[in-house]
């Protein structure tokens, strides 16, 4: 049983990171981080899919 893996890659400067994924990966909520553009974003990875997850900023308090 040999499953296919591949280098993630950054979804904003789009170069390989040090994430690999096998097919039957799954991944929530994970934070991605990219050594070359020093970001790291939260991301969902299903079947070699990568979505990045946008979060809402905390909204100011008025008074």
């Amino acid at each position: 049983m040999t499953s296919k893996l591949t280098a993630s890659t950054c979804p904003v400067c789009g170069n390989k990171t040090r994430l690999k994924i096998r097919e039957d990966t799954e991944l929530k909520k994970f934070p991605l981080y990219c050594p070359k553009c020093r970001q790291e974003n939260l991301i969902e990875i299903k079947q070699f899919k990568v979505t990045v997850i946008t979060e809402p900023d905390a909204k100011t308090q008025s008074r």
